[in-house]
């Protein structure tokens, strides 16, 4: 019996790093894996490329009818004004303590990173982040990687700088979890 290739809730908001999506879609792309573009935004986000807007995202849900059982893998984009504008978004601190929680994977990268502070969950567990990150996530107690993309369980987080090499991991990760599934 066959194992279904894992969920992935894409969680972002107007101003997230256009790379680091378009990257995060074609790489669950190639892999086979479902993903759900979710945003306190309806219908599309647009993104931030280099100093401007960027090209516009579809939209699959909206941030407050999104569940975290719903899905198998967190991805956390980043671009700072996506990301400031979900911290101001109940939701995101819900969604993102759920995976944390749960102990399902949770793949964030850059600005992305930040999210994790949200909540205690983060307390302890190994990070890569942008050095503009190092004291927020030093004061919710994090460990800051020295460099590249940081592994701690099912926590996966980089640098913007390191998108290939996080890209990588985490679809290695996730095809290391879909291997074990199938042989429990």
């Amino acid at each position: 019996m066959s194992q279904a290739k894992p969920s992935v809730l894409i969680l972002v908001a107007n101003g997230v790093d256009e790379a680091q999506l378009t990257e995060v879609q074609r790489g669950l792309t190639k892999a086979g894996m479902t993903f759900c573009t979710v945003a306190p935004e309806q219908g599309l986000v647009n993104s931030w490329h280099g100093n401007g807007w960027g090209h516009y995202f579809p939209v699959d849900r909206m941030i407050g009818e999104a569940l975290g059982s719903d899905f198998d893998v967190l991805a956390l984009p980043g671009g700072e004004r996506s990301v400031a504008k979900l911290k101001q978004n109940l939701h995101t601190r819900r969604l993102v303590n759920h995976f944390l929680d749960a102990d399902k994977p949770v793949a964030a990268i850059g600005a992305g990173v930040g999210l994790l502070a949200l909540g205690t969950r983060i307390i302890g567990r190994l990070v890569a982040a942008p050095d503009s990150l190092a004291d927020e996530l030093t004061a919710a107690q994090a460990q800051i990687a020295p460099a590249g993309p940081a592994e701690d369980g099912n926590l996966l987080t980089a640098e913007d700088a390191d998108l290939a090499d996080w890209i990588e991991a985490l679809l290695a990760h996730l095809a290391a979890d879909a291997e074990v599934a199938q042989a429990a």
